[in-house]
């Protein structure tokens, strides 16, 4: 059993960490930076769980982890016990569509295997040129053609328990944007811990996702002679809290509470705040907020669980407002066997 006291500081030295993620260093005064659209990939971004989206993306500790733990933090796939297959649709904003599945498989005490696969569709854009108009410089001209873009993203994973109370995951990924006939590759690291404190179920975690090196659109150009310039990975971390209430044993109620901090390297420090109530491990209801993003702000959203013979169905769905730029609609369907 841990004493209050070791429990006391347990908690106190990750609040510092937590401050940290967010501040970035202690004794400095940090300078005003805006680092917007300091960096591309940013489909990478997008984590297409229903059951994420509607905590207000606030997944580091959310634990109780299923196979799209992978596009979360990897460590939660511990939580998998046996084989679990999950299939996620996002009908993003300006029409764009996002598409992703994942599935992980326990191997006993060796750890939890997992592999992932995420496509971003933009559908059909259509081209423009510029012609010129004489003295008046150029004219955008709509040719009637069309050309399309899309991402993709294939992962394989790995998560193990290091101690009864610490889980350790990763995740590396091939990574692909094109667009028209340009393209280019790379590829991506995402790591993440989860730790029980012994506090009741309270548990820490933190995420460092999309390591990887700069890469860039094709080579030399002769009609502009000059490269392109280089595209960094939107590396991004993570630090949440979290704990469940009405967990006592036989109780039919289940509430979660999340708290996130996040540090991003092209935009601001934000927070997210989410909660998720249980009943009987049944029927689920989400809700979530975020801080300090330009136009996202509340998430909703909901989910059951039902047997089918010897397979555990789930079925999730979120709401997330993107203010003036309207709102997007997530589904989830998973499998656990």
């Amino acid at each position: 059993m841990y004493s209050k006291k070791k429990i006391f500081c347990t908690v106190v030295a990750h609040i510092i960490m937590l401050t940290a993620v967010v501040h970035g260093q202690s004794g400095i005064s940090p300078v005003d930076i805006q680092r917007n659209g300091q960096s591309g990939w940013q489909f990478l971004k997008i984590n297409g769980d229903a059951r994420q989206a509607a905590l207000a993306g606030a997944y580091t500790a959310i634990s109780h982890g299923d196979a799209n733990a992978v596009f979360g933090n990897p460590a939660a796939l511990t939580d998998v016990k046996n084989l679990d297959v999950q299939v996620n649709a996002l009908q993003w904003i300006a029409g764009i569509g996002h598409h992703s599945a994942a599935v992980a498989y326990s191997i006993g005490d060796v750890g939890v295997i997992g592999a992932s696969i995420a496509r971003l569709t933009y559908g059909d854009i259509e081209e423009t040129i510029n012609e010129s108009s004489g003295s008046s410089g150029t004219t955008p001209v709509i040719t009637g053609n069309t050309f399309s873009a899309n991402d993709i993203a294939v992962g394989v994973s790995f998560a193990r328990k290091i101690t009864n109370n610490l889980s350790v995951g990763g995740d590396v990924r091939w990574v692909r944007q094109q667009i028209a006939e340009l393209s280019m590759n790379n590829w991506s690291l995402d790591i993440g811990t989860m730790y029980y404190t012994g506090f009741r179920s309270l548990r820490i975690a933190i995420t460092a996702r999309n390591f990887g090196p700069d890469s860039r659109f094709g080579g030399w150009s002769e009609l502009y002679q000059t490269e392109s310039d280089y595209v960094r990975m939107p590396l991004d971390f993570r630090a949440g809290m979290a704990m469940d209430f009405f967990d006592g044993e036989g109780s039919p109620h289940l509430l979660t509470v999340i708290a996130e901090a996040e540090h991003p390297n092209d935009g601001r420090e934000k927070f997210q705040v989410g909660a998720n109530y249980a009943f009987n491990g049944t029927f689920f209801i989400r809700g979530g907020y975020k801080f300090n993003y330009d136009v996202q702000r509340f998430t909703f959203g909901a989910g059951v669980t039902y047997p089918m013979g010897g397979v555990l169905g789930t079925i999730n769905y979120a709401y997330v407002d993107f203010g003036e730029l309207t709102q997007a609609h997530q589904f989830s369907l998973g499998f656990s066997f």
